[in-house]
């Protein structure tokens, strides 16, 4: 089977604009929540990012595309420097281009409605860069628009297991030879829509507490819901031969993965189906339980979640299971259809430097969510790392599960 690399990585999360920043955040146990506040409601706990949209667009390009676009562009573009390409360099044509999504569009038409409500709802002040914006493929779009990419592109709307999906995808693009090179991942504007937060709150499902930066707390007995974030991680994908034919940088190798879907229910989650996604993932990598190194959770901090998780966890690798368990969105909250991409983007120098970033605002573990290598509190120096597994659960029973591994010739 052709084996495929990542060889660059691009991305902007509320800990930071680069993967060095992101990993020292997380390995310091700095997070970075701040308050906002949504239209028509009060102040929530949320994950805002602060890079510079600019660099790689005119004020005008920001200005008539949207958030993710942005967002996508600038990961994208960083993905591309970290693998040290250049879209002048290459056949545009042979480079796809696969972002994932949890929801597109959404902003846009809140934003619309508010200004117009303001001219007693006269249609004649609708923008008209409204359907662009809104279409589906939109952040993709954007960055194909932006670097001259005249290839395959999508968005994956896959929830919030999107983020592994658009790698996943790509990886499959490139195994059929539809491209040579592939940008896959996950973005997220989640933040700059208030129907979100309504929507979490409605469900007693929107976290809450007094600090921000305390909000999200996956596994911990008082954990009351999801602090919504954005971000973005796009990634460079290449079939190996063409990797080592360029002499690239190889960061990770993609081992394994595996999607499935629930059949259960609008928005809890079946361990079940979940077990079954792993075990799929592992069986397709030619590994056994025991080999995986680490797990990236999905945790989201809710009630429903976390236990359910943690029992497919026990299901797949046992009740005394050997590998060590993480969770990211303590630190930033959940960045929706970035999650899968960002959380593994945060571990993957563990490939390297066999450290596991801890789980933060774990101050009272629920019994339920009890894991014998649950990594709380600060980081843990392993042994070995050499395959992390990623796992990336979202509505409608979606779930995406991902297997990495270190590199070896």
């Amino acid at each position: 089977m052709e084996r495929i690399v990542i060889t660059g990585l691009g991305l902007t999360s509320p800990l930071g604009n680069d993967l060095a920043t992101h990993r020292e955040k997380l390995l310091a146990g700095q997070p970075n929540v701040q308050w906002l506040k949504p239209r028509y409601m009060e102040e929530c706990p949320a994950g805002i990012c602060d890079f510079d949209a600019t660099r790689y667009q005119k004020k005008k390009e920001v200005r008539r595309g949207t958030r993710a676009g942005s967002i996508s562009i600038y990961c994208a573009q960083e993905a591309f420097v970290s693998a040290g390409l250049k879209v002048a360099d290459l056949d545009p044509s042979r480079i796809g281009v696969y972002v994932g999504t949890t929801e597109h569009g959404n902003v846009e038409t809140e934003t619309e409605i508010a200004n117009i409500k303001e001219f007693d709802y006269d249609t004649k002040y609708w923008t008209h860069h409204h359907n662009p914006r809104t279409v589906a493929n939109s952040p993709a779009g954007e960055v194909c628009l932006n670097m001259g990419i005249t290839g395959p592109h999508c968005c994956i709307g896959a929830a919030c297991a999107a983020g592994n999906y658009g790698v996943i995808h790509a990886a499959q693009q490139l195994m059929m030879h539809e491209v040579d090179i592939a940008i896959g991942g996950g973005v997220s504007e989640s933040i700059h829509t208030f129907g979100i937060f309504a929507g979490f709150k409605s469900q007693n499902a929107l976290a809450t507490n007094e600090d921000p930066n305390r909000a999200s707390r996956p596994f911990d007995k008082a954990r009351n819901g999801i602090v919504i974030s954005e971000g973005g991680c796009l990634y460079v994908l290449e079939r190996l031969s063409d990797a080592e034919k360029r002499g690239a940088t190889i960061i990770a190798e993609i081992a394994g993965w595996a999607i499935n879907t629930d059949a259960t229910d609008f928005v809890l989650p079946n361990a079940e189906r979940q077990a079954q996604c792993m075990k799929k993932a592992i069986e397709r990598a030619g590994l056994k339980p025991e080999q995986i190194d680490l797990v990236s959770t999905h945790a989201t901090g809710t009630p429903e979640g976390d236990p359910k998780e943690c029992a497919a966890l026990r299901e797949v690798f046992g009740e005394n299971m050997r590998t060590y368990v993480n969770n990211t969105k303590s630190f930033f909250g959940h960045a929706m259809g970035a999650a899968g991409s960002l959380e593994l983007a945060g571990n993957l120098p563990s490939l390297t430097d066999n450290i596991v970033h801890p789980t933060i605002n774990v101050d009272d573990l629920d019994p339920a969510c009890a894991l014998p290598k649950l990594v709380t509190g600060k980081p843990c120096q392993a042994e070995e790392i050499r395959y992390i597994l990623n796992n990336s659960f979202g509505m409608l029973g979606i779930n995406a599960v991902l297997i990495v591994k270190r590199f070896e010739a």
